[in-house]
């Protein structure tokens, strides 16, 4: 009898991981996921903060970099790193049995290195090399500088995930950087099979702040009901029709299609709801789709396992959808305007996160020195 996640990976929908610590990996939960069918892992600095400073599973590793006398940025991949390539190595059966599809883990670049081109570069080339796994993918945000980076990476054959996408503009130009990077990697003699990319769209926030600015609508006196929690699916299912001619059979990537390339999966990210008020699945339940993956923490991933759909609804009500999103407009809710703001909201948060886990690793090194 098939779960839930069969049954999503049956129309062609893949459910990742949206979490990894060591104790996932030493507790036997990561695999028990993978057992499920989960065929993915997805990281980021705000999710290493809370795995490295929300108990003692890193204690030992951490005494042990400290001891070899190494700076704290060293230290911060000595925790990291080892989590990574284990994960990789959990997933790389999933990676070789669907032919390089699914079966990824992914590791985010330093965020405050999202406004700097070549650092960018750098970094994920570093990284790549330094895992040292096929089913590596390297995140790197897609602000104006990331873009020409995640160019370059793909040319140089870095599975790259897009991350931090809010809006359709952004999303057009994600996928351009991808096909560019490809045809670039397919004319220095490289094989594009061989070579993966995922584009990373946000889902949940769209709706936390559409949905604020529709309390301001509402306060001074329009009828705004009907719009609430509304325009995050919206936005991704006209985001997934614009993937659609992008990427079918007639479209610009058919050239390098025929010479092995794969598309660019889509990947909705942060689906956990924000607002209480809303079922627990519903980023699950509205984009449900064939070649895209959803990236679920744990507690949603438990609650897709007890109930959630499993049928295509990507393409139901998209007329509707668009008029929805022409009636924000039409209120002075700028959806470009608001999806670029999350985007550099999104940038500053992970900054945040990975500023905050150096300040407490620095602590940490202070406090062992102060009682040794």
């Amino acid at each position: 009898m098939t779960n839930k996640i069969e049954e999503l990976y049956g129309v062609g929908q893949s459910i990742w991981c949206d979490n990894i610590s060591r104790g996932m990996l030493n507790s036997g939960e990561l695999k028990r996921w993978i057992d499920l069918g989960v065929s993915g892992v997805t990281s980021n600095p705000s999710i290493f903060l809370k795995a490295i400073t929300g108990g003692t599973d890193y204690d030992e590793r951490f005494n042990k970099l400290l001891a070899d006398g190494l700076d704290t940025a060293a230290i911060y991949e000595g925790l990291v790193i080892p989590d990574i390539a284990d994960a990789a190595d959990a997933l790389r059966p999933v990676y070789e049995s669907t032919k390089g599809i699914d079966g990824y883990v992914s590791l985010e670049v330093d965020p405050k290195l999202a406004y700097d081109t070549e650092a960018t570069i750098s970094e994920g080339r570093r990284l790549f090399n330094q895992v040292n796994r096929r089913n590596l993918l390297i995140k790197v945000p897609a602000t104006e500088e990331g873009m020409p980076a995640v160019e370059t990476l793909l040319a140089e054959g870095v599975n790259v995930n897009v991350t931090l996408i809010f809006g359709i503009d952004v999303y057009e130009k994600v996928m351009q950087a991808y096909t560019t990077g490809l045809r670039r990697y397919g004319a220095s003699g490289g094989d594009m099979s061989v070579v993966a990319s995922v584009a990373s769209l946000f889902v949940s926030r769209v709706d936390t702040m559409v949905d604020k600015l529709l309390e301001e609508k509402k306060a001074a006196g329009a009828k705004v009901d009907h719009l609430f929690g509304k325009a995050a699916i919206a936005n991704a299912k006209l985001a997934y029709a614009r993937f659609e001619e992008f990427f079918g059979s007639n479209g610009e990537f058919a050239a390098l299609a025929a010479h092995g390339a794969r598309v660019q999966r889509p990947v909705w990210a942060s689906t956990s709801t924000k607002n209480p008020n809303y079922p627990d699945t519903m980023y699950l339940d509205g984009l449900i789709a064939p070649h895209t993956v959803n990236t679920l923490p744990p507690n949603v991933i438990e609650a897709t396992l007890d109930h959630g759909m499993t049928d295509i609804t990507i393409d139901e009500g998209l007329e509707e959808d668009r008029r929805l999103l022409a009636e924000l407009s039409k209120l002075g809710i700028d959806l470009t305007q608001v999806t670029n703001e999350l985007r550099t909201q999104g940038v500053d948060l992970f900054a945040k996160s990975f500023e905050d886990l150096i300040t407490n690793l620095n602590q940490k090194k202070q406090h062992l020195h102060a009682t040794s």
